[in-house]
Formats: C-alpha cells, structure tokens, sequence
C-alpha cells in the first residue's frame, strides 16, 4: 500500500513537471514574437502601399493569420489580420499595392513543431485534470476499502520456514512439552485418533509466571506439526468501535478453518477474557461481546475441522468460568519455573555460539539462580557476553556470569554514586550484621556475597542463594528469615546507637513476611489454622487490589498482636546473636570497608568453627 502511494505520487510530480516544461516551451517559442511591437492591419496596408514604402518584406503565417513585418532599417513589427475579414492577397489588392514593384510578401504555413507543442499544450491540462480526478477515486476507493476492512483480522500468519522452532529449542519445561507433543501428534495423524472416537482438546491454556515460554512452546508445536500458525494478541481484538472485535473474531476463525489443519494463538487472552460483570478491565460491552463471539466460535467448531486454539495467560484467575469449560479451553498446560535440571537445560540451550573458558560451570550458574525464569536465564548469558565484549575479552569467564546474575537480580553496579565515609561505614555494619545473623542460624542458606557497592536502588546487598529448590517453607524458615531480615536494623542500632532510613525495605519484608504467617498459613498457635483474607478485589476509582476483610475487629486486633509478637521474638534473637558477636561484626565490617566486596568463601574463614547444624525440616512435638 505505501509503495503505491508513493508511485502515484511519482506520476503525479512527473506530469506537473512536463506541463511545466512545455508552457516554458511554448512561451520560449512565442516569446520573441510577442515581445515586438504590434501595429494594425491598416497601417501594414498603408506602408505597403505606399511608393516610397519602407517596407522590405512581410511574412504571413496562414495558421493563426499572424504577419511580421520587416522594415529596410532592420526593425520587425507585428500585425494580425481581423477575423471576418477577407484574404490578404484581396486587401492588398483594395489598398493599391503593386505586386510587381511592390516589397516581397511571402505566405507560409506554420512549422510541424509549433503545431504539435499547440496540441500537446491544448491537450495535457486536460489529461492531467482526468489524472487527478482518477487518482483521488483510488484514494477514495482505497479508504472505502480499508473501512469495509476494518472488522478483518490482525492475525499474523506464519508457514513453512517462517516457524523455525522445535521442542528441541524449548527447555525446562518437559512436562509441558508432553502435554503438547499429542497436539503434534493429532495434527499429523488425525486419523488414528478418530478410529478410536477421541476428541482432541479444542483450547489449549498455557499458564505460568511471565518468561517462561508460553509463546516459544507454542510455536514449537506449530513448528512440530508443521502447520500455519496464526499469532495475535488479546488487546488487538478490543476497540473503540462496537462490534469491530466480534468481527475480528469471526473473520480469525473463518481463516483458521480455510487452511486447516492451523493452530491460532492468542497471547495475553486475560486482555479479552476477563470474567463478565466483573466490573475490571474497563467497561465492558465491547469486551464482553468480543469475549461472547470467541466462546461462540470455539464451541461451535466441527469434530474433524483439525483447528487448534492455543493461549496463554499469566492470570487465570480474572478468566471467564464459561472459557475453560470443556468444549473450549479444556486443557490446561502449567509451565512453572524451571527447577536446577530445567535452568542448566535452558542455559545449555542459550549457550550455543557463546564461547566459554574451560572452567566456567554451567551447573553451578544453574544452583545459584533459583526462582529464575527462561527469560531471566536469557537475559543473564545475554549480559555475560556484553560484559565481556566491554572488558575486550574473547571468552566469557566466570567472573562476568556472577556479576550477570546480580545485574539480574538487582541491577548494575552505580560506581559514580558519589557516598560518605559515614554512610559507608553504616552500610558495611548493616550489610555485615545481615551477614551475621545469618550465618548463625540454622535455617539459612550460606552467605553468597556481601558488598557495599551501590547496585540498583541499594547501597549495598547481602546475598543468600538456595542451594536446593523448595516448593514449601516452614514456621521455622519463616522466623529465620524474618531474624536476619532484622539483622542490619539491630546493628546499626548496637554499634551507632541510632537508626537510620536504610532498613526501610527490610522491615516491609519482615512485616509483610510476618503478617503472611498469620494470616494465609496459619502459623499463629493462638488463633490457629485459619485463613482470614478471602481474595483481592479493585479498589475504589481503580487505585489497585485490596484484600476483603472476613472477620471483626476484635480479630483483627488479635492478628496485629500475633504480628507483633513474631517480630518481637526475632528482633530479641537477633539482637543477641550480635550482642555475643559483636567483635566478630566489628572485624568484618572494617574488612569489608576496605575490600567492597566480601564472596562468601572468604566470610565463612573468618569464622574457625563450622556453621550451625541446620534446624530439622519438621520439628517433632514434645
């Protein structure tokens, strides 16, 4: 379309150009005569007839009656014959001229050229104006069109080499790989499925945290199949119009059958989806129609039509309950984060064309990010290569993939953050008292690293990776966490005997840890196993999600205590264990502020005892 428009717009320039062109022309041609001096069709006669006439010759163009009158001292004028009149050989017959003594008097046609640019100049006004005409009924014609079309689908088809992905280049989720590899098989081999009278799933819902590979599995079956693949996005259904995303739908759908076997794609289906009369996602009756077409289109497919729905959402709970009934989305695929086999997969994965040093350890990159996604551990292999092309490295060594996984977690380091020697001494005797704490219970995995170079928005961090993946946490871990969250707050309040702003964000952790304790788990011994918050809902004017209240005041008071009483007993370890230590923070605080950075090798031999036996996963009842 716009390379259309820009061949009009060519022609267009072109001709303006030639009717430029040849009106110069033309007035180039005509110019000389019209410059000259004109004189009436009397005098000419009169001159002529005239016995000491000083008339040397005169020329007569037949074809617009123009006579150039040249005079024996050199000058030339112009006359014109009046129209009605008679020939010239007759006026000059009337007015007394002698022909045989006479000036000359030649009468000749006009030239081949100046009657051919008359035409051309006649005729091009004309034929540009019809061009005119013609080019603006297109741009008319054109946006009719585009109206007419405005209900079509935006789906994006892809075919053949286009979708170049397989399973193989999907790692970390092998469960759900499975899942789909009978989508793969159905489409190839419907066959063998309706022999047997199987129904294969119709919808196909992908969920899982964002990053995971919702939309790269998706592909991969259409690369495994080996089928068109039509991709779109649930905010492209929904406009302002009425009834423009219904259309859509329709017109997606109709697609989708015309060249099956297909699979379509919808990600981000929460956009059009949402449950109706929920009063979220903005007002609702575009939406909703939107969404009514779709369930319209899903259950009404034929047995044997072999189209494929497949969507993925990172929010099935604000989904409409009619969506994933069976007959639509009856299957669900849960794509999690990958544990420590999944990430060493999906960095093997990433891995290939980046080359390595020999003593780079993929495995233990895999153990030291857990909670990672797929796109996370991209994006960590990503910066690694970056960080080694900025130090004018060939290889990526293992220096550039550990500061990787901080930039990932926090953020770059800020080294022109300019900062007081007071400041960094509070930040080293926070850091070093989280450190600390830590390192002396049991319920802690080992410190990491600890710096007081500002990264991200924090002027320092202490870092405690997992060494194993959990899927639960207990009582116990909670209130570890919760006593060396506390642990830099207590030290800065030990050594400098006053606070400071910087354990803003542990405190909101530890409360926020806290008050989840008491209130989801059930870890309060005084008010028991009970859950006293029943689900988020939009606040007023949309301002957020809030949690309903169950429960009266009276409770509520008592899960306040409950909090307290949790921080209060961690606070009192905390400060304890630091109170027994204190020389031990006090070394590793000067330490740290001359090297910036301590790894966790070099902390745990500042200590000549082993770490503290870790407290048994479930703790046996007395």
């Amino acid at each position: 379309m716009n390379r259309l428009k820009s061949v009009k717009k060519r022609y267009l320039y072109v001709g303006l150009v030639l009717v430029v062109l040849l009106i110069g022309f033309n007035f180039w041609t005509g110019g000389s005569r019209d410059s000259k001096a004109i004189i009436p069709i009397s005098q000419v006669l009169q001159d002529l007839a005239s016995p000491n006439s000083t008339v040397q010759e005169v020329q007569l163009t037949n074809s617009d009656d123009t006579l150039v009158i040249k005079y024996k001292d050199g000058s030339e004028k112009l006359s014109r014959r009046e129209i009605g009149a008679s020939d010239f050989t007759t006026l000059l017959k009337n007015s007394g001229y002698n022909f045989s003594t006479g000036p000359d008097v030649r009468i000749k046609d006009a030239p081949a050229s100046r009657g051919i640019v008359s035409i051309i100049t006649f005729l091009l006004p004309i034929l540009l104006f019809v061009g005119v005409i013609f080019f603006v009924m297109r741009g008319s014609q054109g946006a009719n069109s585009q109206a007419l079309g405005f209900g079509k689908s935006r789906a994006r088809r892809f075919e053949g080499v286009k979708v170049n992905v397989t399973f193989q280049d999907v790692a970390g989720v092998e469960e759900s790989k499975q899942e789909l590899a009978e989508i793969v098989e159905f489409l190839k081999y419907p066959d063998k499925f309706v022999a047997l009278g199987a129904r294969i799933p119709k919808g196909v819902l992908l969920v899982g945290p964002p990053g995971t590979g919702k939309t790269m599995l998706s592909k991969a079956v259409a690369g495994e199949a080996g089928v068109p693949f039509f991709s779109i996005s649930g905010s492209e259904f929904v406009e302002m119009f009425v009834g423009v995303g219904a259309s859509r739908v329709r017109d997606m759908f109709e697609q989708a059958k015309k060249s099956a076997p297909c699979i379509i794609f919808i990600d981000e289906i929460d956009a059009v989806g949402r449950r109706r009369g929920s009063g979220m996602g903005g007002g609702q009756d575009e939406r909703e129609q939107t969404l009514n077409q779709m369930l319209v289109e899903m259950d009404g497919f034929d047995s044997n039509t072999n189209v494929i729905v497949i969507a993925a959402t990172n929010r099935p709970d604000v989904l409409d309950p009619a969506l994933l009934r069976p007959g639509r989305f009856d299957r669900q695929v849960i794509l999690d984060r990958p544990d420590m086999r999944g990430r060493l997969a999906v960095l093997q994965v990433h891995a290939q064309g980046k080359p390595f040093e020999t003593e780079v350890s993929l495995e233990k990159v895999a153990k030291q990010t857990t909670g990672f996604s797929g796109a996370d551990l991209a994006n960590l292999l990503n910066e690694a290569a970056i960080l080694a092309a900025r130090r004018n490295r060939k290889t990526i060594s293992m220096s550039e993939l550990d500061e990787a996984v901080l930039r990932v977690l926090v953020g770059p380091q800020r080294y022109t953050h300019l900062v007081t020697d007071k400041q960094k001494l509070i930040t080293a005797y926070h850091e070093v008292g989280h450190a600390l704490v830590a390192r002396m219970l049991g319920n802690v995995d080992p410190v990491h690293k600890i710096t007081i170079i500002p990264r991200g928005r924090a002027g320092g961090l202490t870092v405690i990776l997992p060494g194993e993946d959990r899927q639960l946490g207990t009582k116990g871990q909670f209130e570890a966490q919760i006593t060396w969250g506390l642990g830099g707050r207590v030290a800065e309040e030990i050594i400098f005997e006053e606070l400071s702003s910087g354990a803003s964000n542990d405190i909101e952790k530890v409360t926020e840890i806290a008050r989840t304790m008491v209130t989801r788990y059930g870890m309060s011994q005084k008010l028991g196993p009970i859950a006293f918050t029943t689900g988020e809902h939009m606040t007023f004017l949309g301002g957020g999600f809030g949690e309903s209240q169950s429960y009266s005041n009276q409770l509520a008071y008592e899960i306040d205590s409950e909090v307290r009483s949790i921080i209060d007993s961690a606070y009192l370890h905390c400060r304890k264990i630091l109170l027994e230590n204190r020389e031990k923070l006090i070394e590793i605080a000067e330490l740290l502020m001359v090297k910036e950075t301590l790894e966790g090798a070099e902390f745990e031999e500042m200590f000549g005892t082993s770490r503290p036996e870790p407290i048994p996963l479930f703790r046996t009842a007395v």
